[in-house]
């Protein structure tokens, strides 16, 4: 069940680590970890100048909502929050951030690579990248439960 310490947000402007990290925090906990995913200058040789993401908004906001409570039922944490970026992501921005507190490290470690896992699993974001020669494609993301489903079939 979500709690009003999870946040859950797409939006076009620039993502603070230092915001997310603020969001989740309180005194009543030990631990805050971070999974930052950041727009890189390369891919497979390839100069990469940024990346561009889109979204369903409200099958995003809803599966992102959905994963709020699974994190809830596998961890005892205190603060979650999912942030991602749509628009255009210039190279060493962040696209993502995920922020979990916790009382102890052990909880907020393991539900911050659950939770980009299984975003990067079930929501519907999708990137493009951009080159330096001009050209672009649409990046297919193998870890997506429908394109896995529809690879088996």
């Amino acid at each position: 069940m979500m709690t009003s310490n999870d946040i859950v947000r797409l939006t076009s402007d620039a993502i603070s680590v230092a915001e997310a990290t603020r969001l989740v925090c309180s005194p009543s906990v030990g631990a805050t970890s971070v999974f930052i995913g950041t727009t890189r200058d390369n891919f497979e040789g390839r100069k990469v100048v940024r990346l561009e993401y889109e979204a369903y908004e409200s099958q995003a906001l809803a599966e992102m909502n959905r994963l709020c409570t699974l994190i809830r039922e596998k961890w005892s944490v205190h603060g979650i929050a999912l942030i991602h970026r749509v628009g255009n992501v210039p190279v060493g921005e962040a696209s993502v951030i995920i922020a979990v507190s916790s009382k102890h490290r052990k909880e907020s470690l393991e539900a911050v690579e659950f939770a980009i896992n299984t975003l990067k699993a079930t929501v519907a974001i999708w990137k493009k990248e951009f080159y330096e020669d001009g050209r672009a494609e649409w990046k297919e993301n193998k870890e997506c439960f429908w394109i896995s489903n529809n690879a088996e079939s």
